[in-house]
């Protein structure tokens, strides 16, 4: 049954934490919110589904703070732990529950691979209330018993099925299995396939559970798809450009991380401010990358599958599948980064003659049901898309390299050098074995 209630105060939502949305602009909750806040606020067990984009990271960042309001904190124990796939979704979901904490002055710290462990033992001594983390890092931290579980009242599973495509599920079930029994916890999944159903059964105790769609991850209304058939890979790289032309935000997805390196450069040097977010980029750099595209340093996010899930950018106009992903729920997910909490996004997978047969496959299995169009860069639905063409932002020339001073043996005697060279009939050096040493610009 839908609940009809408007607002967060009448859900039961303490005044402080009222007080802190108002503060960032947040006056009216969504339906996930609306469905399971009663339930989470009053300590049960949920299980909650509901589509990318649907406000699910403040549906458990809320009752999280709330139930940790009066605890104590201590060193190396928090009180509440969140868990996400990826390093993105951590930082995120961080992002989301520090100023709703700050509210009680409660502490949060973020946990994962790829950066110094350092800094979060440091913090974790300190002692923090909230933990957010990646399984990996977290188990790490757990066998050097840097962190115990054992006084976690409040433990949150978000993107579960994600974390059981990754593989992280026999992590997440010895870190759930290392929490008291007795605590809350909070899971949300958009299936329950591949073992997520164990994991409900095991860990969630009479669970409520709140289905705000159907389950399937149906895209939203608001979101229109496209195929564009191109004649081969020249027309698909104009095509690319074009589309990447726009004013406002658009997410690239390639397969590779070399591709997604590639086309980022390949715009940026075209004057569209471009960059990357994939694998083999250090965590500074992703948060670099991402932070540019949030602010809107640069207008374009070229990514793998990384960003699929776990990156959520406001106001990203347009999705394009520059490669098709392999798998249907990948496309969902890709897609999912536009048309996010109501508002409108366009979705494009660009499709080259041999990939028609399995992109007709693949959009099939997602529910999609669009007529393919056979376009070039000029064509009446590319410039609909493209919009408004903003300006070139060229990039800045590199300073060439200061010239590299002589050293004292040699200073003064390339004049004789160079005298002795020209002098008619003398000898010349060989060259050296595999050309002469480049100096300067040429070595780097």
């Amino acid at each position: 049954m839908t609940k009809s209630v408007a607002s967060f105060d009448s859900l039961g939502v303490p005044a402080p934490l009222v007080a802190a949305l108002h503060d960032n602009e947040i006056t009216a909750p969504f339906p996930i919110q609306i469905h399971t806040l009663p339930d989470t606020l009053a300590g049960r067990d949920v299980l909650g589904r509901g589509k990318t984009g649907s406000g699910k990271t403040l549906a458990f960042s809320i009752p999280l703070v709330a139930g940790l309001a009066d605890v104590k904190r201590r060193p190396n124990r928090p009180s509440g732990l969140v868990l996400a796939p990826t390093r993105e979704l951590a930082t995120q979901i961080t992002a989301t529950v520090k100023p709703l904490a700050a509210a009680y002055g409660l502490k949060v710290t973020t946990i994962f691979g790829g950066v110094a462990q350092s800094r979060q033992e440091t913090a974790l001594r300190g002692g923090v209330d909230i933990v957010v983390a990646c399984p990996g890092r977290l188990e790490d931290l757990m066998k050097q018993k840097l962190i115990s579980l054992d006084a976690v009242q409040i433990t949150v599973l978000d993107e579960a099925d994600h974390m059981a495509d990754l593989g992280f599920l026999p992590g997440v079930t010895r870190i759930l299995a290392a929490t008291p029994a007795t605590g809350q916890r909070l899971l949300f999944s958009a299936t329950l396939d591949n073992g997520v159903d164990k994991l409900v059964r095991r860990f969630l105790h009479d669970p409520v559970s709140h289905e705000v769609d159907d389950g399937r991850a149906a895209p939203p209304p608001a979101m229109t798809h496209h195929v564009f058939h191109v004649a081969g890979a020249q027309d698909k790289k104009d095509l690319v450009h074009r589309l990447a032309s726009g004013t406002g935000r658009r997410i690239l997805f390639m397969r590779t991380k070399h591709q997604a390196r590639k086309l980022a450069k390949q715009l940026t040097e075209s004057g569209i401010p471009s960059v990357d977010l994939h694998g083999n980029l250090s965590q500074p750099a992703r948060d670099r990358n991402l932070a540019a595209f949030s602010t809107g340093a640069a207008r374009v996010l070229v990514a793998t599958d990384i960003a699929a899930r776990g990156v959520h950018v406001d106001e990203v106009q347009l999705v394009v599948h520059v490669d098709p992903p392999a798998e249907h729920k990948a496309y969902l997910h890709r897609s999912g980064r536009t048309a996010r909490a109501g508002n409108a996004g366009d979705v494009v997978t660009v499709v080259l003659p041999e990939q028609r047969r399995d992109t007709q496959v693949l959009l099939r299995r997602a529910g999609i049901t669009v007529a393919p169009q056979q376009v070039g860069v000029d064509s009446m639905p590319v410039q609909a898309l493209v919009g408004d063409v903003a300006p070139l932002q060229m990039p800045a020339p590199k300073a060439a390299p200061p010239p590299r001073p002589a050293s004292p043996k040699n200073r003064g005697s390339g004049g004789a050098r160079r005298r002795r060279a020209a002098a008619p009939g003398a000898a010349q050096r060989p060259a050296r074995r595999g050309g002469a040493r480049r100096t300067g610009a040429d070595a780097r």
